[in-house]
C-alpha cells in the first residue's frame, strides 16, 4: 500500500489518529497510517496519559453497560455529568476563548463515541485511584465530572488501538516520520516520509488526515509561541510532537486555529533523572495532590490558590506559574496527616523525588527555602484556616485559609511531623495552537474555505482549549474529531 494510491494516508499514530483510521477503515477505505516512532516506543502522547476521558452522562447506570465490571460499583455513587455542565466547564477554564461549535459537538458526541470505540475493542473503567476517595463507610463519590478512563490507562489506551487497527485491516508503518505535504493542483495528495533508518519516500492519498500532534516537543517553537522560558519546560510526553506536519500545512495555505500562546502544563517531579518523555514511568511523574498540601517557591512563599478548584480543573495551568517562580521550580509540602491521602502511582512511584524531615526549618534547609518565610508562610496558613467547615475531598467544601493567595477549599492545617516537600517544575503536556478546521476536521483557509484533501485532529486541531482545560476532555476531542475526520475523509 505504500507504493500506490491508497483513499485516507493518517500522519501519527496516538489516540486521534488511530481512531481516524477505524473510522475510515469501517466505510471500506484503504487506510494508511504513518507513525514517527518505532513500534516499541509508539503511541503518541495518548501513551503517556492516565487514560481518562470526560464524556457527559446520567450518571452510573448510564454507563455500566459498557464499563468493566467492578465489585466496588454498588457502593459508588457517580453524580450524573450532564451535556451543560461540561460546555460550561469547557467555558469557565478557558475564560470564554473556547470555539464553541468544536466544544458543542464535543459535548455531544463524546458519550457514543467511546461506545463505539468499546465496540471496536477499546475497554473503559471508572478511575477510582484518580478520581474518588473512600469515604468512612467505605463507599466511594466521584467528582469533578472525569469518572471513566481507559484499562491500563494510555498504554493500555494504545495497545487496544493498535489490536483494533489490525482486524480493521489498517496499514500500521511504524519509524515513519512525516516530512511534508504534497500538493498538485492545490490539491493536498499525499505526503512525504522518512524512516528510522534514513530511507525517504512518499504516499499518494485521496485524503491526507493530519493527526501528528502539536509542538511542545520543539524547543524553538515553544519559545517563538509560547514565550521566553518556554524552552526550559520539560516535555512530559512523546518527542515525536514537534510541529513539522502543521508548519507543511501552514505552507499549504492552511490557517491557525486556536491559542498558540498557551499550552497545557502541569506540576512535574523536579528532581527525577529521567523526567522527559520517560516511556516506562509516563504520567507517574506528575504531582497532582497540591490541594491537599500548599505549594512554595525557593524563597518560602505561596504564589497559587491550590484549593480554587477540583484538580480536573487547575492541573494543566499550573505548570506555567510554577514555571516563572525562581529557578522554574516549587515545592509542594505535607505533613504526616496529608501525606497518606496522596495518589501512590504519583507519589510513592520509583525514585520519587521528596525530601523528610520533622521540623520546617530542617526541611526547608534541605530542600534550599528560605526557612524564615517558609515557617511563617505555614504560621499564617496554619492559623487562618476557617475550622467551622468539616474537610471534605469529594466535595469542594469551603474550608479556606484567608491567607493571600486564598486556598479556598481543603484547608488542613500542616503542623505533623514528619513533614514532606516534594520539587517540582513545569511539565509541557501539549499546545493548544494548531490548524483551523470546521467541525468535521477540514483543514480550513484564511478565507474560511477547506484546503482540499487535508483534514487534521486530535492536537493538531486548534480552537477547542485556551490557557488550561478540563481534565480529560483531551482525550475525548482526539477521539469526536479523529473519528468525524475519519468519517469524511
Amino acid at each position: 500500500m505504500m507504493d500506490k494510491m491508497v483513499d485516507v494516508l493518517v500522519v501519527g499514530g496516538g489516540n486521534a489518529g488511530f481512531t481516524a483510521a477505524l473510522a475510515a477503515a469501517e466505510r471500506g477505505r484503504s487506510v494508511v497510517l504513518l507513525e514517527k516512532a518505532v513500534r516499541d516506543l509508539a503511541g503518541g502522547n495518548s501513551y503517556y496519559t492516565a487514560g481518562a476521558t470526560r464524556i457527559p452522562h446520567g450518571g452510573l447506570a448510564d454507563i455500566t453497560d459498557f464499563i468493566e465490571p467492578d465489585e466496588r460499583h454498588s457502593a459508588t455513587e457517580v453524580p450524573p455529568y450532564i451535556a451543560e455542565d461540561y460546555l460550561a466547564d469547557l467555558e469557565k477554564v478557558s475564560e470564554g476563548r473556547n470555539d464553541p461549535e468544536l466544544s458543542r459537538v464535543l459535548v455531544e458526541e463524546s458519550h457514543g463515541t467511546l461506545r463505539w470505540l468499546q465496540r471496536q475493542g477499546l475497554k473503559y473503567r471508572l478511575m477510582y485511584e484518580r478520581q474518588a476517595y473512600s469515604r468512612p463507610d467505605g463507599s466511594f463519590l466521584f467528582w469533578g465530572g472525569l469518572h471513566i478512563g481507559n484499562v491500563g490507562g494510555g498504554k493500555g489506551l494504545m495497545e487496544d488501538h493498535r489490536e483494533a487497527a489490525a482486524r480493521a485491516g489498517v496499514a500500521v508503518r511504524y519509524g515513519h516520520a512525516g516530512t511534508g505535504l504534497i500538493i498538485d493542483g492545490g490539491r493536498v495528495v499525499g505526503a512525504g516520509y522518512r524512516t528510522d533508518t534514513g530511507e525517504s519516500g512518499e504516499v499518494r492519498a485521496q485524503s491526507v488526515i493530519l493527526a501528528s500532534g502539536g509542538f511542545e516537543a520543539n524547543p524553538e517553537m515553544r519559545r517563538r509561541y509560547l514565550g521566553e522560558g518556554w524552552q526550559n519546560a520539560k516535555v512530559r510526553g512523546t518527542p515525536g510532537n514537534t510541529g513539522e506536519m502543521i508548519l507543511a500545512a501552514l505552507d499549504a495555505g492552511a490557517a491557525k486555529g486556536g491559542d498558540w500562546s498557551t499550552c497545557h502544563s502541569v506540576a512535574w517531579d523536579a528532581g527525577f533523572a529521567e523526567n522527559e518523555s520517560n516511556f516506562e514511568l509516563t504520567n507517574q511523574l506528575t504531582r497532582g495532590g497540591y490541594p491537599l498540601g500548599i505549594v512554595a517557591n525557593r524563597n518560602g512563599e505561596r504564589f497559587i490558590d491550590e484549593g480554587a478548584d477540583f484538580r480536573n480543573y487547575t492541573y494543566a495551568r499550573y505548570g506555567q506559574d510554577i514555571l516563572n517562580q525562581p529557578g522554574s521550580v516549587a515545592f509542594q509540602i505535607f505533613d504526616a496527616t496529608t501525606r497518606p491521602m496522596l495518589r501512590a502511582e504519583e507519589y510513592d512511584m520509583p525514585g520519587v523525588s521528596v525530601m523528610r524531615e520533622d521540623s520546617l526549618p530542617a526541611l526547608a534547609a534541605r530542600a534550599g527555602i528560605d526557612p524564615v518565610v517558609l515557617e511563617r508562610t505555614v504560621g499564617d496558613y496554619n492559623s487562618r484556616i476557617d475550622a467551622t467547615k468539616p474537610f471534605d475531598p469529594n466535595i469542594k467544601d469551603g474550608r479556606a485559609s484567608g491567607v493571600e493567595p486564598r486556598k479556598s477549599n481543603w484547608a488542613l492545617a500542616l503542623d505533623t511531623p514528619p513533614f514532606y516537600a516534594f520539587p517540582v517544575t513545569c511539565g509541557v503536556t501539549f499546545t493548544f495552537g494548531g490548524l483551523k478546521t470546521d467541525t468535521y476536521g477540514r483543514v480550513l483557509n484564511s478565507a474560511g474555505n477547506p484546503v482540499p484533501g487535508l483534514l487534521a485532529c486530535g492536537e493538531a486541531l486548534g480552537g477547542l482549549f485556551s490557557g488550561n482545560y478540563p481534565g480529560g476532555s483531551g482525550l475525548a476531542a482526539g477521539a469526536v474529531f479523529g473519528r468525524r475526520a475519519g468519517s469524511v475523509a
